[in-house]
């Protein structure tokens, strides 16, 4: 039975970092452009995008999934299917819930770490004779880099425990394997052991982050 339970949590965390990976990959860009339109000079674009992350951040990740899942087909028909049928259906309205939560998370941290750095900064640059463009990426980037990296590595080990959250809308991750168990054979072992295939990923990604802040040391700002 144990190498029944590993080849099945093995294969509920394959989804779990499928998720994990691909909101990285959609949540980390969406977030940097959203921390712009939050701090632009153009009022209504400012404030529609403020109003945005304040209703994303303010609600359940549970239940914008349920939204985002059921939403389109209740309130347009069941023939109004967005997200495709079956399995990849699920994991598509699974990953477009995810990057936007999370992207909505990151902007607030892109933005606090682009304040944080003094005005002065901007002003030096342009009159060495830099552009705008270049003060921004030669200058200032590694500085709000270096400042956003323990905000931004919390976040991430937290999207790590969200994952489980899929399992709301049937998407089979590595909770689900675990307490697949309890029903067919009522063994609760599995969901322990589901604990230490979290433990042992996120103790790499905090190994992972404790590097990449020593290295980025020199940009202290």
């Amino acid at each position: 039975m144990f190498q029944t339970v590993i080849m099945s949590l093995n294969e509920g965390f394959l989804k779990t970092l499928e998720i994990f990976f691909l909101t990285l990959l959609g949540a980390l860009p969406l977030g940097l452009i959203i921390s712009f339109g939050s701090m632009s000079r153009f009022r209504p674009v400012k404030w529609f995008v403020k109003t945005i992350v304040w209703v994303v951040r303010g609600t359940p990740l549970m239940l914008q999934l349920l939204i985002i899942f059921y939403g389109p087909g209740k309130i347009f028909g069941t023939q109004f299917n967005i997200w495709g049928t079956g399995d990849i259906g699920r994991n598509v309205a699974v990953c477009v819930a995810f990057i936007i939560n999370y992207a909505c998370y990151f902007s607030e941290i892109y933005r606090g770490g682009i304040e944080s750095i003094p005005r002065g900064q901007y002003e030096a640059g342009q009159v060495l004779g830099m552009t705008k463009s270049q003060v921004f990426f030669k200058v200032i980037l590694m500085q709000v880099v270096k400042r956003i990296i323990p905000p931004m590595s919390n976040e991430i080990i937290t999207l790590v425990k969200d994952t489980s959250l899929a399992r709301i809308i049937l998407v089979y991750e590595i909770i689900w394997a675990g307490q697949s168990f309890i029903k067919s054979s009522g063994a609760i072992w599995p969901l322990f052991f589901t604990g230490i295939y979290y433990l042992l990923f996120n103790g790499l990604l905090t190994v992972v982050f404790g590097y990449i802040e020593k290295k980025l040391d020199y940009y202290r700002g």
